[in-house]
């Protein structure tokens, strides 16, 4: 919109730093009249500079990432309890099928260990 001679700014329905501000809106992207979180500012459509973490966020966020990480720990879970078993038939208990839990494993394994060293030594 040109303005003539005559007109000044305080005659167009706003002034000159609206319509620059209004400008730069529509170039950074679109804006909607969504609110923000917790505000009642528009937010941008345009694409956003996200910092490392929050788009690590957003990438565990979904459902995909999460059965996939689940799966995982799965896994995981079940190697660590097969190794547990394995360990559990190493070591010589009364009765030999007595049920232990990892602690006691590894307690049992600690003091094993140390009596076999000692055999050893003598």
């Amino acid at each position: 919109m040109m303005l003539s001679p005559e007109q000044t700014d305080s005659d167009l329905p706003w002034s000159q730093s609206d319509a620059e501000t209004m400008l730069n809106d529509i170039k950074d992207g679109c804006i909607t009249d969504e609110p923000m979180e917790g505000e009642g500012k528009t937010k941008s459509l345009a694409p956003q500079a996200l910092s490392r973490e929050e788009k690590r966020r957003r990438r565990r966020a979904t459902a995909k990432y999460r059965s996939a990480h689940a799966t995982r720990e799965r896994i995981r879970v079940e190697a660590f309890n097969v190794a547990f078993a394995e360990l559990r038939k190493l070591l010589p208990t009364l009765p030999p099928d007595k049920k232990l839990s990892k602690i006691e494993i590894l307690r049992l394994a600690i003091c094993y260990i140390s009596y076999l060293n000692h055999v050893l030594d003598v």
